[in-house]
């Protein structure tokens, strides 16, 4: 009976989050679409400093200088700093090389030691910020021209305190992996991020395609060096304190994904530990925040549960398996598995392929469509790298072990410049 009790929690938890997943799917596909500041082009565009994370990015970073020098933003306004965090390949010759190249325009931040990790490194570099608002790029991504403005636009809302755009893959074609993952990001951003968007609940600050208010993240702690989620912790930090978080879905910036699975494994073990880590510290202030509405609430909870899903379902299974094979002797028991397994497969976290499709049809990609079912293998790949982050989280605070970063390989060919 505790086993079959468990389990039927379980189905229960899955099938509150097929709800969310079904709403956000249908908002995003039937409902108005709020994009309250995108029209803004013509303003007086206040000082900005855009921040570029970079660690050993000698293959991606003139790239991005590139494109954020062929920007419209007005130059006179604009200060690009490169952060090169302790890099050993030729990230810092590169750097320079462009910084004298466009003297005045480029003005580096060469940081040799510290704690590692980016949230570190952009902690100490933002003494060097000029302005009140902060613009962030992972050194592998390339903003188009008119990206600046329209992160920037936002920021004219007094209570908007952080800033996200949308992330697309460039290296698609490179393989089954990336293909799939192209999928991945299209219902995470397309779908889920502009339908909690347009259901004012709580869009995510990603920690790159975006900004933040430095006021703003001053007023809330500042920027914490000590989580492997700098964005999510941010994010929630800010909602606790009455700033509000905008995405703007048609500010598109490429991005690159990985192409092997081992790195890819890395980079979502890291995200769950991050993400967990939020969960763990601000989980229920948030539950009780008298500042949040209830529909608010409600979403950033689920929003940060994601990642401690994957080893409640593997729970589920083993418990579902384990009735079958124990055979309990009453109907209800009997088909305690079926029913499980059912809810997994229709309701549960599978749910999000419903948003991955609408987000391939509202793209006007439908032969993409096929690669749908390949889906599964990644899911089931993260549900176990998900399990294990969770499991080395609570060996790191029982151990008291240091939090590790690990670096997402690029794969690009080396700039010529």
């Amino acid at each position: 009976m505790l086993m079959a009790s468990v389990l039927f929690g379980i189905i229960l938890v899955m099938c509150v989050y097929a709800l969310r997943h079904g709403l956000l799917t249908l908002n995003r596909l039937l409902a108005p679409q709020r994009h309250p500041y995108l029209d803004i082009d013509q303003a007086p565009w206040p000082q900005i400093t855009v921040f570029i994370a970079a660690h050993n990015e000698e293959l991606v970073i003139a790239g991005c200088l590139g494109a954020l020098l062929n920007s419209n933003y007005p130059p006179e306004r604009l200060k690009i700093v490169p952060v090169n965090d302790r890099s050993r390949d030729r990230t810092q010759a590169i750097i320079d090389d462009w910084a004298a190249r466009h003297p005045g325009r480029i003005k580096p931040f060469h940081r040799s030691g510290g704690k590692a990790g980016k949230a570190a490194a952009l902690k100490d570099a933002l003494v060097h910020a000029e302005g009140d608002i902060v613009i962030i790029f992972d050194a592998d991504y390339v903003p188009g021209r008119g990206l600046l403005k329209q992160l920037v636009a936002p920021f004219f809302d007094p209570e908007v305190g952080a800033v996200m755009g949308r992330v697309v893959p460039v290296n698609t074609g490179a393989n089954l992996l990336t293909r799939m993952l192209d999928l991945e990001r299209a219902g995470g951003y397309q779908v889920d991020q502009q339908a909690r968007m347009n259901l004012r609940l709580v869009p995510q600050y990603g920690g790159t395609v975006g900004g933040v208010r430095l006021s703003a993240v001053t007023a809330v702690g500042g920027w914490h060096d000590d989580t492997l989620a700098e964005d999510t912790d941010i994010t929630y930090r800010l909602l606790l304190n009455g700033w509000k978080t905008i995405y703007t879905n048609r500010s598109e910036c490429y991005e690159e994904v990985p192409e092997d699975w081992p790195v890819r494994i890395r980079q979502v073990r890291r995200w769950a530990k991050g993400h967990n880590q939020v969960l763990l510290r601000y989980g229920y202030a948030f539950a009780v925040s008298p500042f949040l509405s209830w529909r608010e609430r409600l979403d950033g909870l689920l929003l940060l549960c994601v990642f401690a899903l994957p080893p409640l379902l593997l729970l589920g299974w083993l418990l579902a398996i384990g009735l079958y094979f124990f055979n309990a002797g009453t109907l209800l028991t009997q088909l305690i598995s079926v029913f499980a397994l059912m809810a997994y497969g229709t309701l549960g976290n599978f749910a999000a392929f419903y948003e991955i499709a609408i987000a391939v049809l509202l793209d006007g990609n439908r032969r993409r469509l096929r690669l749908l079912p390949f889906s599964l293998l990644g899911f089931v790949i993260s549900l176990f790298a998900i399990t294990a982050s969770v499991g080395s989280l609570l060996a790191d605070r029982l151990l008291r072990r240091s939090l590790v970063w690990e670096k997402t390989v690029r794969y690009r060919k080396p700039s010529l410049e």
